[in-house]
């Protein structure tokens, strides 16, 4: 029975470490390249509030790896910042009459404090706010260089338009179809709107996930190439009488073009309007204001009823010289392709709804033994054998006939074989306030110009309360001492942009501006981005797999070949950790079970808190938190504490001379938690430690006694390993050990090969598959050894009972079992 001790204090140790770690500067990397750099990055958050739950996984996690790295002897910087644009700021401003500021650095002050409270080992030298002019002067300046290379462009497009708000939605922000700020139907409105020209880069953000193979997790790799989408197939080129120019289709199954017995194209395709006949126009008007009132999801819904419009023009299939009619249909979006694809009912559901609603005609080109989909009502996409289609008819090679239409529409000019992708550009476009302005004059002499490097940042006006409030165009549209200004090319009167960027925008460089915050000449510096980057592990939730990384994989690349990075993939290795969930559900306000971070911190401490987010389980995986128990935690904390104040050794004492038991204990702990950091199995490594504070327990108690130098050596092994999870108890433990501050500048201990031999180990011998001894033996003992052993063993000779054996099976050095006849 461990004898009572003063407990540890966990609110006056985390209010004396704090002011000790920022007043020491004991997380600021040291720069000065004597030791070899790591850059662990967690995705900066958005102050929309205090800290909660989810971010005390989040951010642990991180923590774990940066102090770990760090007491391998690594240089590591560990920045913080916050991406404080965004719509929230901008909508309490008008709550408040406030201005978006306001509320933004109030709580970024308030999540800093909280930061600090949790033992976060972070280099705050290098906070950042990208609402901060000194920052978003330089998106501004990346904007100009994508820019210049042709890589931002304008044009009109349809979006997300709340009538009541009078507004532009993003697709996130409509649910079922509403407004979900003020429940009004949504609709479409088309605006000139800019874009990013990620899909330049479409083929690299593919190719180039080969090296992150391995290091980021498969589901994020399988998302984003799902996202990508890269199609093989042809681009065919179907005439239209009347019209000099034919219509572009791309089709992934140029082979059962001989089946396109239709084209559709989408409403609200450019295409659509320039087609439609005069005599169809009122009807196809009417149709396309209906379908601006559904959601793109809605819109391809296999259940939804296939509805549409004659265009009144016809296409002529290039294979059979057949005229098809175009109509348009809702279920086809402008944004694939050209907005047109050609029909083929009877392999593709879809198509085949259609043509039964509207009459249209059914040709099978691929026979599956399924019967014929005009007379089944169920489209084929399997393969088969071809028919109805001319030359192709009785091949059952679905690649041979691909290649050979592709070869036919080459060779008669209609069509090429081609590579498309699902990716669409980048819209970056905000009809908001609280965001980066958009660096461009338009000038009625010369266009668009862009706004000189030494007139950046183009600073946002000072506009608060009800200036904010929507009003059909952007609030920077109505500042008019702001947004008329003077062309700097012609010197003519002119007008800024009064769109502000994607906020996505803002995260998509971040990381590289910690490496030289401060910097007042250029975005960041090249020099010391090459030292630092790419970021050796970055730390976030699978919520940003798609946008966040595939909009910073593109930013690297663009930076990469204008020559400002020798990089083309920003993060090397990717940690998603999982949701902080209650009774096996999320936690919200609207289910009452949400879990207040402040309050579990004041009850439990730091410590206790973090300890528990860790030992939950892998980090990926998510943490119920009605399963778990801080409480639990906190005990252990205070074994581990009690240890600490019970060694009776001096420091420096030669551990070599301290119990062997104990010192080999000790040292395969060392192993295994070394073992389970690396594979970032965090969870095991708490697993271990808490073993070896039993061990160190029972050596105290029961053993060689607290002033055995192998007791200091073990619980100065749990101190440092403790330091990654619950870093305050640790530095109190390290301090009653007698050591100097910080244990973050301590070493992470070396397992000592020789003490992880095991010198014997137990051997069972069975008989007839009942044991009935069990040997000391040595784990280097051979199957001829252990075999005589057993047999001359006199539990085993008494089981066998004369019995003559039949076989010996040995599974040196744990198991001989012996079958007797």
């Amino acid at each position: 029975m461990e004898t009572p001790r003063p407990s540890y204090d966990a609110a006056a140790a985390q209010e004396r470490w704090q002011k000790f770690w920022e007043a020491d500067k004991t997380f600021a990397p040291l720069d000065d390249g004597s030791k070899p750099r790591r850059y662990v990055l967690d995705m900066f958050p958005y102050p929309s509030g205090d800290l909660h739950m989810g971010h005390a996984e989040a951010f642990v996690m991180g923590d774990v790896i940066a102090r770990y790295w760090r007491l391998l002897g690594y240089d590591v910087m560990h920045p913080i910042g916050w991406d404080s644009f965004g719509l929230p700021a901008e909508n309490a401003a008008i709550k408040n009459n406030a201005h978006p500021a306001d509320w933004t650095h109030a709580n970024i002050e308030t999540q800093a404090g909280s930061f600090k409270r949790y033992g976060l080992s972070l280099d705050w030298s290098r906070r950042l706010h990208t609402s901060d002019p000194e920052y978003y002067r330089w998106t501004q300046w990346l904007f100009l260089q994508f820019y210049s290379r042709g890589l931002a462009y304008r044009k009109d497009s349809y979006v997300n338009w709340c009538p009541q708000d009078q507004t532009v939605l993003a697709n996130e922000q409509v649910v079922a179809g509403l407004c979900e700020r003020c429940g009004a139907a949504v609709t479409k409105r088309k605006l000139t709107q800019w874009y990013f020209r990620i899909t330049e880069y479409a083929q690299r953000l593919l190719d180039d996930m080969a090296a992150l193979e391995g290091n980021w997790p498969d589901r994020v790799l399988a998302m984003q190439r799902n996202w990508i989408g890269r199609s093989q197939g042809a681009t065919v080129r179907f005439p239209v009488p009347g019209r000099d120019e034919p219509i572009s289709v791309f089709t992934t199954r140029p082979d059962t073009l001989y089946g396109a017995t239709f084209m559709v194209v989408a409403p609200d395709a450019d295409l659509a309007a320039e087609l439609v006949a005069d005599e169809q126009r009122a009807e196809f008007e009417a149709y396309l204001e209906k379908t601006k009132q559904a959601t793109e999801i809605e819109r391809q819904a296999t259940d939804r009823p296939k509805t549409g419009v004659f265009l009144g023009r016809h296409a002529v299939n290039p294979l059979t010289g057949r005229e098809i009619p175009i109509w348009a249909a809702d279920y086809v979006l402008s944004e694939y392709g050209t907005g047109a694809i050609m029909a083929v009912p009877a392999h593709d559901q879809r198509d085949l709804d259609f043509a039964t609603v509207y009459g249209l005609p059914v040709t099978m080109v691929i026979d599956t033994a399924e019967g014929d989909p005009a007379q089944t009502g169920r489209a084929t996409t399997g393969d088969g054998v071809y028919v109805n289609s001319e030359a192709l008819n009785g091949l059952d090679n679905k690649s041979e006939g691909i290649a050979r239409i592709c070869a036919k529409l080459e060779a008669d000019g209609d069509g090429e074989s081609t590579v498309t992708f699902r990716l669409r550009d980048w819209l970056l476009s905000r009809q908001r306030f609280w965001g980066c302005p958009i660096p461009i004059i338009h000038c009625p002499v010369d266009g668009e110009v862009p706004v000189p490097d030494d007139q950046l940042p183009v600073e946002l006006p000072d506009l608060r309360g009800a200036e904010l409030a929507p009003k059909g165009t952007s609030p920077l549209a109505n500042a008019t001492d702001w947004v008329n200004t003077v062309c700097p090319k012609c010197g003519g009167p002119a007008t800024r942009d009064a769109d502000t960027m994607d906020t996505f925008v803002d995260s998509s460089w971040y990381y590289f501006r910690y490496c030289s915050p401060n910097d007042e000449t250029q975005a960041f510096d090249p020099a010391e981005v090459a030292k630092w980057m790419p970021v050796h592990q970055y730390v976030g939730g699978v919520e940003h797999a798609i946008l966040h990384l595939l909009y910073s994989r593109f930013f690297t690349k663009v930076l990469h070949d204008m020559g400002l990075v020798s990089f083309t993939e920003p993060f090397t290795r990717l940690l998603n950790q999982g949701q902080v969930i209650n009774n096996g559900k999320a936690m919200s306000k609207s289910l009452g079970n949400g879990v207040d971070l402040g309050e579990q911190i004041d009850r439990y401490g730091v410590d206790a808190i973090r300890t528990t987010v860790v030992f939950a389980g892998p980090p990926e995986d998510d943490i119920d938190w009605a399963d778990v128990s801080p409480a639990s935690s906190l005990k252990f904390l205070q074994r581990a504490y009690r240890l600490a104040a019970d060694v009776a050794s001096r420091p420096g004492v030669d551990f070599a001379g301290g119990d062997l038991e104990l010192r080999r204990a000790t040292h395969r702990s060392i192993a295994a938690i070394t073992e389970a950091l690396d594979s970032r199995r965090f969870n095991v490594a708490v697993a271990r430690v808490m073993e070896l504070v039993n061990a160190a327990r029972k050596a105290v108690d029961a053993g060689p006694g607290p002033a055995d130098p192998a007791v200091r050596e073990a619980v100065e092994t749990v101190a440092v390993a403790l330091s990654l999870v619950a870093p305050y108890v640790a530095e109190e433990m390290w301090e009653l050990l007698g050591q100097p501050p910080s244990i973050a500048n301590a070493a992470w201990p070396q397992a000592d090969p020789t003490l992880l031999v095991q010198e014997a180990v137990t051997c069972v011998v069975q008989v007839a598959g009942k044991v009935r001894a069990k040997l000391t033996v040595s784990p280097e003992a051979s199957d001829a050894e252990l075999e005589a052993l057993a047999l001359s063993d006199e539990a085993v000779v008494r089981a066998l009972a004369g019995r003559a054996v039949r076989q010996v099976i040995v599974r040196a050095p744990k198991l001989v079992s012996v079958v007797p006849v």
